[in-house]
């Protein structure tokens, strides 16, 4: 079984609890509300505008032997730079002020998954960022594009206003294949189990952050 399959495999069960979460239930029909998105999109800035940091940070960790996935991590920091701004931008397509969520801190569940995967990087293995890359881009590819379209019919806001999560869904679409190839490259046991240890960890914290935001919302808090 290759490294992807075994990934898959091994992490349907945190997937499965991950989709059945019911904010993702109910985005997926488009029955959130305005609020709701506009939180969505506050916490995707936080954790998205730490793609590159953490990016070059892996690279900076790795050790000698995989140091052949240099070119790849470049190549994935190219493509990554510019998608914080793409947030702003559908925040101020919504009515918000973009620049009250760039200056926000963030929701106590999205700092946790951003200090797990600089610790991982820093701390542990570098190879454990790879399985945050599984868990965001595995699920923009299932399911980006699909509620955009939901939601934009629901909510009644313009199609600038969606820029992120529907292109994400699409560039995904293209990287699942690029990713694929480099995690089944692994060779050692050691870190493919520090990849699908990380990607288990990663369903349930960016999970968090959708139960948290279900519960703010709800409460009537300011995201």
């Amino acid at each position: 079984m290759s490294t992807h399959d075994r990934l898959v495999r091994d992490t349907e069960v945190n997937r499965q609890a991950f989709l059945s979460i019911p904010i993702i239930q109910r985005a997926l029909r488009g029955q959130v509300t305005p609020r709701e998105y506009i939180a969505f999109l506050g916490q995707a800035y936080q954790h998205v505008r730490q793609t590159v940091p953490l990016m070059m940070g892996m690279g900076y960790h790795l050790p000698e032997r995989l140091r052949w996935m240099l070119p790849a991590i470049a190549e994935y920091i190219e493509e990554e730079i510019g998608h914080d701004q793409w947030i702003l931008d559908d925040l101020l397509a919504c009515g918000a002020d973009p620049e009250a969520f760039r200056h926000a801190l963030p929701m106590r569940s999205t700092e946790m998954m951003i200090a797990y995967a600089h610790d991982g990087i820093a701390r542990g293995n570098p190879v454990s960022f790879l399985g945050m890359v599984f868990v965001l881009e595995g699920i923009s590819v299932a399911l980006a594009t699909r509620a955009a379209g939901a939601l934009q019919t629901a909510l009644g806001l313009p199609k600038s206003a969606f820029r992120y999560l529907a292109s994400h869904g699409a560039l995904d679409v293209d990287h699942v294949g690029f990713y694929e190839r480099l995690v089944d490259r692994l060779d050692t046991e050691s870190d493919r189990e520090v990849l699908i240890h990380a990607a288990n960890r990663f369903y349930v914290l960016y999970g968090d952050i959708f139960r948290e935001i279900d519960a703010t919302t709800s409460e009537g808090d300011t995201p």
